[in-house]
């Protein structure tokens, strides 16, 4: 088998469903495991959680912009090959528009991406030899919009409102060394424009302004997609077309809580759970619902401290999660590391984070991820004295 880099990804198992799943959690939140529902902060911007953007100074503006690069490493009965690719991963804003009571984000991220090319070959008996090709590129992306509300307090509700666009191709073909014997392809193309929400909602108490403590809980309801999408079949009598629209994103909910200790040591739980089973998607493949678990802590030494390094931040996560593939077997794994650079005298921090993830049963993948991003956050809003 041969595998090759498109996209975002270069995952054989990117060609099932809508492809592999984006993250929402923003880079700072990555190098601890992908936590956010219960995260709350005035460093971070967190689209996984709409109701943490008033979570923010309300005399600045915020900015953050991702990219990354990926080695993976996929090994079978046959052998192992390595593959490299890259990409920007988010950009993402928010500012403060009423106080502290409202505040608006909005940026562009990733939902699904798709990126194989590879090719799987045998015989009947000694007489006729054959190649199957797969080879699928593209991806769905979101553009969002969200708003937050502190109502009091200690709670605070927001909701995102997502515009979804994108295309997926796949083509799979059986080709013939021999000369008499005819190939067969089937290519298909999904196309999606369609809009989805998120609520979010946040319970938080700060203790003697150096602990708090946040929990938190998201929602989505079920929504059919706005799409379509069209199988044309190429055989040696005849090429048909058809055209499928029934295909659907899942409701999912998710609880998580976090805890701070004298503005040093943040340890932070996640649960998302993703109804797939219960959805139709395009081509009529089945799917299966999608627990996912993730874990993180975050130390800085110390916040106000003149020395350097005690105002880094070091972080430590781990994520466990149910592919919704059917054809997808076993867990998904993930372990993360991560380190925040804060710039001098301004709130801004640069952020890498090392995540190596493990998927698969008889084709093993295993890959190492770096992502750096610059979370900006400029004082911006206040009037100067003459």
């Amino acid at each position: 088998m041969c595998v090759s880099a498109q996209n975002m990804t270069s995952s054989p198992y990117s060609r099932f469903a809508y492809g592999d799943l984006g993250d929402d959690a923003p880079n700072t939140y990555r190098g601890m495991g992908g936590v956010g529902i219960g995260m709350r902060t005035n460093k971070a911007i967190n689209p996984l959680q709409p109701a943490s953007y008033t979570g923010m100074d309300s005399l600045t503006f915020m900015f953050d912009l991702a990219g990354s690069v990926m080695w993976t490493t996929f090994a079978d009965a046959t052998g192992r090959r390595n593959r490299a690719n890259g990409n920007l991963e988010y950009i993402t804003l928010q500012v403060p528009l009423w106080r502290r009571y409202i505040a608006a984000s909005a940026g562009v991220m990733p939902y699904t991406s798709v990126g194989y090319n590879f090719a799987l070959a045998d015989s009947i008996g000694s007489d006729y030899h054959y190649t199957t090709s797969y080879a699928g590129e593209g991806g769905i992306t979101e553009v969002y919009g969200g708003l937050s509300f502190n109502l009091l307090d200690w709670f605070a509700v927001g909701a995102n409102v997502y515009y979804m666009f994108g295309e997926v191709s796949n083509l799979r073909a059986l080709t013939f060394s021999e000369a008499d014997m005819t190939g067969v392809a089937q290519y298909g193309l999904l196309k999606v424009s369609s809009v989805r929400t998120r609520v979010g909602a946040q319970f938080f108490h700060n203790f003697n302004d150096r602990n708090a403590f946040t929990i938190g809980a998201i929602w989505e309801p079920k929504l059919k997609l706005n799409g379509d999408y069209t199988l044309v079949e190429t055989t040696w009598l005849d090429t048909v077309g058809t055209t499928l629209s029934e295909m659907h994103v899942p409701m999912q909910w998710g609880v998580g809580a976090s805890y701070t200790w004298q503005q040093r040591l943040t340890v932070a739980f996640d649960y998302t759970w993703q109804g797939w089973g219960d959805v139709k998607t395009y081509a009529g493949q089945s799917l299966r619902s999608r627990s996912v678990y993730a874990v993180g802590a975050e130390y800085r030494h110390n916040p106000l401290g003149r020395n350097y390094v005690d105002r880094m931040c070091w972080r430590l996560g781990a994520k466990m999660a149910d592919p919704y593939q059917l054809n997808v077997n076993g867990k998904e794994y993930k372990v993360s590391m991560g380190i925040g650079f804060p710039l001098r005298n301004t709130a801004t921090v640069f952020n890498a984070t090392v995540e190596y993830g493990h998927r698969g049963v008889l084709l093993k993948e295993d890959y190492l991820k770096l992502t750096i991003n610059a979370a900006i956050n400029e004082t911006w809003f206040f009037k100067r004295k003459l």
